[in-house]
């Protein structure tokens, strides 16, 4: 009984170092002070004078639109390295391919900025002109998150049992047909996971994005860490709660579906 209550007390710590800053974090969004430090009352004027803050909109657009390609862009590459790694186990360059899948996984980011930027500069010292506003960004955080995207996908298709794809191609249906009926329902709850952990890992991205974007494209978590130099800004506080609360319904709308389909599933399969 008393380890019981160890155990539940350290959780509870554990919970509140981690969740504890986020509240305060979004209370002090409803700060009338100008002092993100200093309670003076309860107010929006932070959130009316984040709408109107045009450097920091534009930002969080460019995020979101890179975010969002990258989401899409990892998923594709992703998903069909995750094939070739998990159905194609014996072909030459096997070790070597699934290296430079997973070597943007362990680098760190300062390398990957670093060598995508000298990257740029060679194809803009070769063609003339080098990619310039978001696609660097777009191109740089796709080869990280292809990585991850890899990784939950293949875990998920070695666990599928071969006998539904083989009995599906016993009854006529071609690899493509397999894949996209039968196949792609069954992995479709790691597909989700992979493209929101993938959009996550665009928009947070602060080290990379410093590296490879430029003045025509910043992005948000840029902006964010130059506005925080000059000092703490309540209008930081807004804008972190909007994007909690987004992520959250994003998140659990993402989850919610994905027990639905399971359930589906499991219905389909019967006892």
């Amino acid at each position: 009984m008393r380890a019981t209550r160890w155990r539940a007390v350290v959780l509870a710590l554990g919970l509140a170092f981690l969740y504890l800053p986020i509240v305060l974090l979004m209370a002090y969004s409803f700060n009338d002070s100008r002092l993100a430090t200093v309670w003076s009352g309860v107010s929006l004027r932070w959130y009316g004078a984040l709408l109107h803050d045009g450097p920091m909109l534009a930002a969080a657009w460019v995020s979101l639109k890179v975010a969002f390609w990258t989401a899409n862009t990892a998923l594709v590459l992703g998903t069909m390295a995750a094939l070739v790694l998990t159905c194609q186990r014996r072909f030459a360059g096997r070790t070597v391919f699934a290296a430079l899948v997973t070597a943007p996984l362990v680098m760190p980011d300062v390398l990957v900025g670093l060598s995508m930027l000298l990257l740029f500069v060679a194809v803009g010292g070769v063609f003339g002109s080098a990619p310039h506003g978001a696609v660097p960004i777009w191109l740089a955080h796709t080869t990280v998150a292809l990585g991850f995207v890899a990784v939950l996908v293949a875990s998920r298709l070695k666990t599928l049992d071969p006998a539904l794809e083989e009995a599906a191609m016993d009854l006529g249906a071609g690899p493509v047909r397999t894949f996209f009926r039968v196949t792609l329902p069954l992995i479709a709850p790691a597909l989700a996971s992979a493209w929101l952990l993938a959009f996550t890992l665009s928009l947070d991205d602060v080290v990379i994005a410093s590296f490879v974007g430029g003045p025509e494209a910043t992005t948000l978590p840029v902006r964010v860490m130059s506005s925080v130099r000059m000092g703490l800004n309540p209008k930081i506080n807004a804008l972190a709660t909007l994007m909690i609360v987004a992520v959250s319904l994003l998140a659990a709308l993402a989850w919610g579906w994905m027990l639905r389909t399971e359930r589906t599933q499991d219905a389909a399969a019967g006892p």
